[in-house]
């Protein structure tokens, strides 16, 4: 490393934000960016640990390491290319990826862990910046055609290593736009979508075709495309929502959370026509469900001028350091803050929604909520109480239901007969990403279930070396091993 002694020196350091006043104004993206010298004397808190734990904790295996050197070194192209080895979109990653490098950084077991998410951020900014990143399409092509459905990170990672490869490669996307949950499930405010638009321009350079407004499985039998194409890669996200199965679910101003998001995503992007607005103007709004999802509502809710927002969770309140089960390197589950829960919201944990209440119009006016407690016993599942007399009523106009994905859409596996798993994906395993169907893959979501970004892009890489030999007999392609760094 190039600064033994850089971890000693140095304190932990991460973007700080514009002031809240200031940020809820728009939809832009709010960070503040550091400085190259703050970015090169966090590349030098890395230490020279001997066994990098942070690559096993990232789902890509990124040599992370090597490229916090470069940068402490001021070699900013070499730490790119370092990069780009192993993740295809690091300006992605290093925007909305959890981190779970950092929680497995061996100087994170008695200090704060080295800030890689920001450097993955900034090796990515520059590289845009100073021109490296250019489009490279290969010198041949195999006379093979490969059809992507989805348009995701998974769906995106699969079509540039598989045009890499020298297929022929074709992206469908049922959206108007290219981006999945990346541009219609992701606020702008984490990240804008020019972002993701300048990497489709670099992509469609290199001679990948999208094709939008195309629902395969709707608009197209999916067994056209098995004619047309030498093999398929499902790559559709997880998306059938979780209901709630509670008396006056139906109310008007009960809404899925991504309904919420996507429109108003739209709604930033200058699309107006639309049935009905989705707004929290002015109203009591609550949003069940405490996840990153949740979080997003929150912060998109704040920015339309909501009364009051409030947060239920069903869980118990998480430890804000490590539970004693969840040790070193592993991933804790600890109790997280975002910026958008720092910019306005009452959060409470093991409370549960029993009611939702109506006027006579079918209007939401509030809901009903009982605390709850969980029972756990040795070798059993954990067992939900209401704990007696603790109901209670909240005023409500709008409910967001941000209570995860329960699967992928069958349409298309019911069309080619593919297998489902008992939850409802797509049954792919990891020895080859092949479903039961000879020639049609499947990754990210689609396959493993709702997900990190940074697992969706490293299926979607997975699978495209398993699709090439398929196609080809052989691949070239990067493949990362359970146990082994990934041959770049």
């Amino acid at each position: 490393m190039g600064k033994i002694t850089g971890f000693l020196e140095y304190e932990r350091e991460v973007e700080q934000y514009d002031a809240v006043d200031n940020r809820l104004k728009n939809y832009k993206e709010f960070t503040i960016p550091m400085d190259e010298k703050a970015l090169k004397n966090q590349g030098a808190r890395c230490m020279d640990c001997g066994i990098p734990f942070c690559h096993s904790g990232c789902p890509l295996g990124n040599l992370i390491p090597d490229f916090n050197d470069k940068v402490y070194k001021g070699k900013w192209k070499e730490a790119a290319k370092i990069l780009h080895s192993t993740n295809n979109f690091p300006e992605f990653t290093g925007r909305l990826c959890p981190a779970p490098c950092e929680e497995a950084c061996v100087l994170g077991i008695n200090e704060d862990p080295v800030t890689i998410e920001n450097i993955e951020k900034y090796i990515a900014e520059v590289a845009f910046k100073e021109g490296w990143i250019t489009a490279n399409p290969p010198q041949t092509r195999t006379g093979k055609s490969v059809a992507v459905i989805g348009s995701g990170p998974s769906g995106l990672a699969a079509a540039q290593q598989l045009n890499r490869a020298g297929h022929l490669v074709t992206v469908f996307e049922r959206d108007a736009k290219v981006g999945g949950l990346l541009r219609y499930g992701i606020p702008d405010f984490k990240m804008e979508k020019h972002i993701i638009d300048r990497r489709i321009a670099v992509l469609e350079e290199e001679g990948i075709t999208f094709k939008t407004n195309t629902h395969v499985g709707v608009d197209i039998d999916a067994n056209t495309l098995k004619e047309d194409f030498d093999a398929i890669v499902l790559c559709g996200g997880a998306t059938v929502r979780r209901g709630m199965p509670v008396k006056g679910a139906d109310l008007k101003g009960v809404h899925q959370a991504m309904d919420f998001l996507k429109q108003n995503n739209k709604r930033v992007d200058g699309i107006t026509n639309f049935d009905e607005i989705l707004t929290a103007k002015d109203k009591n709004v609550i949003v069940i469900g405490g996840g990153d999802t949740g979080s997003d509502c929150i912060g998109t809710s704040n920015r339309h001028g909501a009364k009051s927002v409030v947060n239920f969770e069903i869980l118990p309140k998480p430890t804000t350091g490590r539970p004693a089960n969840q040790p070193w390197p592993y991933w804790p589950m600890r109790l997280r803050t975002s910026s958008s829960h720092k910019e306005g919201v009452e959060r409470f944990f093991s409370i549960s929604t029993k009611e939702f209440l109506g006027d006579k119009n079918g209007n939401l006016t509030g809901l009903v909520t009982t605390e709850v407690e969980w029972v756990f016993k040795p070798g059993q599942r954990p067992e939900l109480k209401e704990i007696p007399n603790t109901e209670k009523t909240w005023d409500c106009e709008l409910a967001l239901l941000a209570l995860g994905f329960t699967g992928a859409e069958k349409a298309i596996s019911e069309q080619l007969g593919i297998e489902m798993d008992f939850r409802t994906n797509i049954q792919a395993t990891t020895k080859d990403y092949a479903t039961n169907v000879p020639g049609v893959f499947a990754a990210g979501d689609m396959r493993r279930g709702q997900s990190l970004i940074v697992w969706a892009i490293s299926e979607g890489r997975q699978a495209a070396h398993h699709v090439d030999t398929y196609l080809m007999g052989y691949s070239d392609l990067p493949l990362k091993d359970d146990n082994d760094l990934p041959r770049v």
